[in-house]
């Protein structure tokens, strides 16, 4: 049973106990990310996010580490578009620990200039590890032409110069203003007693300030667009776009199942026709990213770079095939199961309820239960998802971005 509670500065709090589990999982979620920043600063939500295992007034970066490695547990945290997420799961008996341990990054870190300066140089590094991968660039170019100078088309990241700019000022600011109460979920699912936990987190994190929730990023305008960019690797790495839904609307489900007929999974359409069938890529499937105010439906694939003409015209091919005839009775049923399981397995560890709980709170301020969702996937027609195709799926609509061995490429000729 899911119970949402409130610390004394509006920090919410959603609790799940599964006292048949002997593992706790606890997030911190602050929504803030790449989406909330602007040209001069972007990338400093990462930086923060950093910054906070670097050090407090009573714990150096390697006690941090040790002292989670004491109670065989692990944290981590990462950085989105639209929010940053702290995380910990260990044995139940030890989550007091990772409590006091979080609490104590989030009140008492330090940012010393000297870690700052060195842990700017680690995310630079970060960033030329992002860039020599042909897959991770091809996705995030396209979204930053995409949405064109909109905050959430920005690298999550950030740029070498943004981040070699940010001074440790501008960092306290910025978390000033976007750590603080209002604007913070506190989720954590696993075997735990509720008004144990309750006290525990008031003590860590009730003291933060209270303030506001942030505002969302206004929504971007989508422009059409083809991008390329020559990198010196054996494989030419596609990544097409179409605009698509926002992460709240009802059509998701339909996504859902189409994604899972087209291009999610080893029996999509796809996979089947562009790998099996021709054996034009290895590598070949699809996606949504959906955020608060626009969402794209993305096809990525990974091809030797002569290949690259069929293969675009097999997707264009695919794509109208479910426009004009639809899907089959046999593909709804089978994906329908496939991502019952997929929903029902992931809800089966401490950490992914954890995770869903969490997001759902900072992002809708409730949390839809399992059944309810299964039956809207259940609810799909293969009419409504030929209704969605033709809606959202137009080859005039679509984005390219290409990144590998351009030579002979036809950067013009790509949407013919």
């Amino acid at each position: 049973m899911v119970n949402t509670r409130e610390l004394s500065n509006g920090i919410t709090v959603v609790l799940e106990k599964m006292p048949y589990f002997r593992s706790a999982a606890l997030g911190i979620w602050v929504k803030v990310g790449s989406s909330n920043e602007n040209e001069k600063n972007n990338g400093i939500s990462h930086i923060i996010e950093h910054m906070l295992f670097k050090g407090t007034k009573t714990r150096n970066a390697k006690q941090i580490a040790d002292e989670m490695a004491r109670i065989g547990g692990d944290i981590n945290a990462y950085t989105s578009k639209e929010c940053t997420s702290f995380y910990a799961v260990t044995l139940d008996e030890h989550l007091s620990v990772a409590i006091d341990i979080l609490g104590d990054m989030f009140n008492n870190s330090l940012f010393e200039e000297k870690s700052f300066q060195k842990e700017k140089g680690v995310i630079i590094e970060e960033i030329d590890m992002y860039d020599d991968s042909p897959e991770d660039l091809v996705h995030e170019m396209l979204q930053m032409k995409v949405w064109d100078k909109h905050p959430l088309g920005f690298q999550i990241s950030g740029s070498k110069e943004t981040v070699r700019n940010t001074t440790r000022e501008e960092v306290l600011e910025f978390m000033a203003k976007y750590y603080v109460g209002g604007n913070m979920v506190i989720s954590a699912a696993g075997n735990f007693e509720e008004e144990e936990i309750m006290e525990q987190l008031e003590r860590n994190f009730g003291i933060m300030p209270k303030g506001n929730r942030a505002e969302a990023a206004s929504a971007p305008s989508y422009v059409p667009t083809v991008y390329v960019k020559e990198k010196d690797v054996e494989q030419l790495h596609l990544n097409m776009a179409y605009e698509s839904i926002k992460s709240d609307g009802e059509e998701k489900y339909i996504l859902t199942v189409l994604n899972s007929v087209f291009g999610g999974s080893i029996n999509s359409r796809l996979f089947q026709e562009i790998r099996e069938n021709q054996g034009l890529a290895y590598t070949i499937y699809s996606y949504g990213s959906a955020y608060s105010r626009a969402g794209l439906f993305h096809i990525y694939g990974a091809m030797n770079p002569s290949q690259l003409r069929p293969v675009i015209d097999n997707i264009f091919q695919i794509i109208e095939d479910i426009k004009e005839k639809g899907i089959t009775e046999e593909e709804l049923s089978m994906c329908k199961e496939q991502i019952k399981t997929e929903l029902i397995l992931g809800e089966e560890t401490a950490k992914n309820r954890m995770n869903s709980n969490g997001k759902a709170m900072l992002f809708r301020g409730y949390i839809i239960p399992l059944e309810e969702i299964i039956e809207k996937v259940n609810d799909v027609t293969g009419e409504t998802v030929k209704e969605f195709a033709v809606k959202y799926l137009n080859k005039e609509n679509v984005s390219i971005s290409l990144v590998g061995n351009l030579e002979g490429i036809n950067k013009e000729g790509l949407l013919l």
